[in-house]
This record gives structure tokens, sequence and C-alpha cells, in this order.
């Protein structure tokens, strides 16, 4: 079994587009892909719509993607090739309550990948892919908490300032670590793909 981690520092800077990326790039991987939301206060897990629903009720929601349409994210990575894609909704913090349905999926597939930085509190994955914007100054407490852990670091390459436009993230925290330039609509390159396929390779035979 392989476990991949996509994550990133804030919104729309490319996650869905490096996990779709990396689907369609080895299809040799016959992966199983997980996209994990979380919702803030009003909004139901079950179907992501607004809801008044008890702290206890609707907690969480873990459903298998089916439209091929491409409209949606986890479409999306149906289209790229997934053969089972999953959408985990759970309220904010409540993730650890979908966790036992979680595990049960990872553990009946031969390669997950999951696009999250949240889910790094419950598993320990192969490779942990953070993905960065300089020019974008928001940056997620979660992705905060395990930027060190990142097994490599996805970068804009259009960045139009060489200092990092967020405060309070010590530049150590990626010190030393491989960084990959991206390009879109190119969110995955050569250098990459060698990369995820040597690090998983003792572990799938690829």
């Amino acid at each position: 079994m392989a476990i991949v981690v996509v994550g990133g520092h804030s919104r729309s800077v490319g996650k869905t587009s490096v996990v779709a990326g990396l689907i369609s790039a080895l299809p040799e991987i016959h992966w199983t892909a997980i996209k994990v939301t979380q919702y803030g206060h009003g909004i139901c897990s079950a179907d992501g719509q607004p809801c008044d629903c008890a702290t206890n009720d609707h907690s969480w929601a873990v459903n298998p993607e089916r439209s091929r349409d491409g409209d949606s994210d986890t479409s999306r990575f149906l289209v790229a090739g997934a053969e089972k894609v999953y959408w985990a909704r759970t309220r904010q913090g409540y993730l650890a309550e979908a966790m036992p349905r979680l595990r049960q999926l990872i553990s009946e597939s031969a390669a997950v990948i999951i696009e999250s930085n949240s889910i790094m509190k419950f598993v320990r994955p192969d490779l942990y892919l953070a993905v960065l914007d300089y020019d974008n100054g928001d940056f997620k407490t979660s992705a905060r908490e395990f930027l060190d852990c990142a097994s490599a670091i996805i970068v804009h390459a259009e960045s139009s300032t060489a200092v990092p436009a967020w405060k309070n993230v010590s530049p150590k925290l990626i010190e030393r670590k491989a960084v990959f330039p991206i390009t879109p609509p190119q969110y995955v390159s050569l250098a990459l793909l060698d990369f995820v396929r040597q690090k998983l390779n003792s572990t799938l035979s690829l």
C-alpha cells in the first residue's frame, strides 16, 4: 500500500490540479483518490448546504464520486483515471469522526492519494507534497502545522516576488527540501513525476 497526501497553504493554489495531474500521469498506479473538505459553522457535512442541525448531527459524510462530467474536484479525479474516488466532508474540527471510514477505504486500496492538510494528523503518508504560491498571503493553520513534514515543495514558478507574501512562517520549514516549480496549466513536471515514482518504487514495485 502507498499513501500520497497533497496539501497546500491556501485555497486555489492548485492542490486539485496536482492530484489530477499525478493520477493522469501515473496510470500504472491504481489510484483511489480522496478529497477532504471541512466546513465551518452553518454548513451541513452531509450535503454541503446551509444547515442548522444540532452539533452532533451530520458531523461527517463520505460519499463515492460517480460523475464524470468534470465539474467538481472529485469528478476531475475520476476523469483523470482514478479507479475509485471519495469525497469526505466534515464539520470543522470533526475529521476524527470520519477517520474510521477513511481508514477502511485506505486499507482496501493499493494506492491512495488524498487532497488534504488535516489528514496528516491521522495518517503517515509515504509522500506529503505541499503546494505553495509565494504571491498568496493566506496560510492555513493546518498547512503551517505540517509544512516541515513535507517530502517536497511544489512552487508556482510565476510567483512575481522572491520573498513569500505570507507572514509568521519560518523559511526554515522548507529549507533543504526538494522543490519542483510548476507553471499552470501544467501542474505536474517530469521532475516531480520522477521523484514520486522513485519514492513509491519500493512500496508498489513500479
